[in-house]
């Protein structure tokens, strides 16, 4: 009996646990709040904008910090607004005497270029103890003694906070931080070549270093950075050399938000590391949300900055997104969310399966869960599959601003060559290999669909990438019923006939042609898909032969041109075709000059006219310059151009004003939650079922009630006997 009992007491307990509520992750308190969920996957490894540059980092900076300049969340292309400027300055050139020259001056006479930043008054930082005075207006926390430190671990154990106004003073301080030896920040090299006086004062930096006690405060205010001044208190100026159009697209980059001086003090103070208390692990911005917990192995928050200046949702912008409702929240106060938490998922697929109950407010889309997702129709389009309309689950695609290319050695005598009769048929050789290798294909078998091939080393988005048949690489596709259509293998087959090789064959000796690949494993390195391209070179009877090898032996192949084919890709610094044309320019390249054009690809006209084109403001001009640089390429083919990735993204119905954006990381500021419609989908999606445990009591009651009642009549029985 006391088993039947027990039986039916721990059924009762584990109805009792099937209810929504203990099947919910967050905690009690967080139900019905106005909190964005979300996940990542790798944890950030600095929040110092000096260093960080990657994007599971910029998913936190982008939010809690504010560089002068930001994108506007909605047009495209990519355009450029204040975030805490005024307005977007205007450069004033000057000759090397220091004469004012025209806005349309040569691009050989402008010696300087001058940027003058006016930062909108009113501007505040979120509340720190960094910013804490004492009743005499001196920090509270300037000279901390290992006993004030013994009970402090992380931020919020202080027990005083205070804030500031933003000051012209904290972006130069972080300029300066640029040059600081011990930060090493991987723009250093590439502005200390821009920004006046730079490198210089990266050097007497180095100097002073090593005149300092080891952990002494550098105190970057003693040091003069003759290209950054002062000019009053909400405005600086900034003096490059040359003309140097992109460095607007820098301003918008967390490497020049601001950091005040009185920060860099207070985490400089001994003791302070070793508690992880430093800029790196807590960052101070002034923009719209500050970091509240940081635990990268399991959990980050971010939250609503109580201090942030305010602005207001974007009115303008495409024009479906008016129909795709990205405009009902024009002109509302930003920001809309109270509270991002976002959990580290190691897996893909328990992090899938919280986002179907309803416990991730948005979700990439893996490979294990593709076909789960979306499906492919007869024209080859993605539309998601039944069972994510039914939940009313939207997806959202963007190609990246990014570039995967095969790059041919052009120093390599077999598939190389400047000038002459042996340049003229090694073109021919490349662009065979260009029709031969079917991206179309690539992209359908190893990405699900989610690509497009490359016409040019411009994906879309960036100025110069043209859609139709203006676009077209004519010297591997053809135009054929208002589409892009791969020229035939023959024509492959032909091309590599007049190069010299017939069937793969040297013409002369009839040796085979072998060429050699050489790639890191992983990516390219994956065996099915270099199984896959061995089998397209062999559509035209080349062997290929792949040598597979680490990614610092593979950098120091490309160093030295030790390599005849190779695999790389590209992701935009900023939206501008420079920062794509610049991998083929011949003042890049990677074995005469240590440059990033690792083709060593060198052709004079190009030159000519990317030097022309790189310092331009966008144009019809500068449009004509593009077309004519990508024409060159096509015909020389120093890359086979590869693919443009797509990001598909699925988000829950009520997530509201979600647009992709590739450059634009300050994202969560728009981003609107429909808390009472979350919690009714979620109760929905993750009602308890019951008809199991029934099945159980079923059959616990089909096993046990015999036993009892055999049990029972022993006892009746022997009670009868005596």
């Amino acid at each position: 009996m006391r088993v039947f009992r027990l039986a039916c007491l721990s059924l009762c307990f584990l109805l009792a646990a099937c209810g929504s509520e203990q099947n919910d992750p967050y905690p009690l308190g967080e139900r019905g709040k106005n909190i964005l969920y979300a996940a990542f996957t790798e944890r950030p490894k600095h929040l110092d904008p000096v260093q960080s540059y990657t994007e599971d980092e910029i998913t936190f900076t982008a939010q809690i910090y504010e560089p002068p300049l930001q994108y506007h969340y909605l047009k495209r292309p990519y355009t450029l607004i204040p975030a805490t400027l005024v307005s977007v300055p205007e450069p004033r050139y000057y000759d090397a005497g220091g004469k004012t020259l025209p806005a349309d001056a040569p691009v050989r006479a402008i010696a300087y270029s001058v940027y003058e930043l006016h930062i909108r008054p009113g501007i505040r930082y979120q509340p720190h103890p960094a910013f804490a005075l004492d009743a005499g207006g001196k920090p509270t926390y300037d000279a901390l003694d290992p006993e004030q430190l013994r009970h402090i671990e992380k931020i919020a154990d202080f027990t005083r906070s205070g804030t500031r106004e933003l000051v012209a003073d904290d972006y130069i301080y972080e300029i300066k931080r640029l040059a600081h030896p011990h930060l090493h920040s991987p723009i250093f090299g590439m502005m200390a070549g821009r920004i006046v006086g730079l490198k210089e004062l990266g050097e007497t930096l180095q100097q002073e270093a090593k005149r300092l006690p080891a952990g002494a405060w550098l105190d970057l205010d003693r040091f003069a950075l003759d290209g950054v001044t002062r000019v009053d208190r909400h405005t600086l100026r900034i003096k490059l050399r040359g003309k140097y159009p992109q460095f607007l697209y820098w301003l918008a980059m967390p490497f020049f938000a601001p950091v005040p001086r009185e920060v860099d003090r207070f985490y400089a103070q001994p003791g302070m590391a070793e508690k992880n208390l430093t800029l790196d692990w807590y960052p101070v911005g002034t923009g719209p949300y500050m970091l509240t917990e940081n635990n990268p192995n399991r959990r980050m928050v971010l939250e609503r900055n109580p201090n942030f200046h305010g602005e207001t949702y974007p009115c303008e912008g495409e024009p479906e997104d008016a129909r795709g409702g990205l405009l009902s929240d024009c002109g509302k106060p930003l920001p809309f969310i109270d509270k991002a938490v976002f959990s580290r998922e190691k897996e893909s697929i328990p992090y899938w399966n919280k986002f179907l109950q309803g416990y991730y407010d948005a979700s990439g889309i893996s490979s294990d869960s593709f076909d789960q997702a979306v499906r492919l129709n007869v024209g080859g389009d993605v539309q998601l599959s039944d069972e994510m309309l039914a939940k009313g689950i939207r997806l959202l695609t963007s190609v990246r601003a990014s570039t995967y290319y095969m790059g041919f050695n052009m120093l390599d005598s077999a598939v190389g060559g400047k000038e002459g009769r042996e340049a003229e048929r090694n073109a021919k050789l490349r662009r065979a290999l260009s029709i031969a290798i079917d991206q179309e294909e690539f992209i359908s078998i190893f990405m699900n669909g989610r690509g497009i091939a490359a016409m040019s080393p411009l994906p879309p988005g960036i100025f110069g990438y043209l859609e139709g048949r203006a676009g077209v690489n004519s010297a591997v596709y053809d135009w054929v019923d208002g589409k892009a259509r791969r020229k035939p293998i023959a024509v492959a087959k032909a091309l590599l006939a007049e190069a010299g090789w017939p069937n793969g064959r040297d013409a002369r000796t009839g040796e085979p042609l072998v060429l050699n690949l050489d790639t890191t494993s992983g990516g390219m390195g994956d065996k099915s898909r270099l199984d896959w391209l061995t089998r397209q070179f062999a559509k035209i009877d080349i062997q290929l032969i792949v040598r597979s090898t680490d990614f610092n032996r593979f950098q120091e192949k490309l160093r030295k041109g030790a390599v005849q084919l190779y695999y790389l890709g590209w992701n935009a610094d900023y939206p501008d075709p420079e920062n794509f044309f610049f991998l083929l320019d011949g003042a890049e390249s990677k074995v005469a000059k240590g440059g990033e054009n690792a083709s060593n690809y060198d052709n004079a006209e190009f030159d000519r006219l990317y030097a022309e084109m790189k310092n331009m403001e966008n144009s019809p001009h500068r449009l004509t310059l593009i077309v004519r640089m990508n024409a060159i390429l096509q015909q020389d083919a120093p890359w086979i151009f590869g693919f443009h990735p797509k990001s598909y993204t699925l988000g829950h119905a009520w997530l509201h004003n979600r647009k992709p954006t590739d450059v634009g990381n300050n994202i969560l500021k728009y981003q609107r939650i429909d808390v009472a419609e979350r919690e009714t989908r979620r109760r929905l999606w993750n009602e308890p079922v019951l008809w199991p445990l029934a099945l159980i009591f079923v059959v616990l009651a089909a096993v046990i009630l015999p036993a009892v009642i055999s049990y029972r009549r022993r006892e009746r029985g022997t009670a009868r006997g005596p």
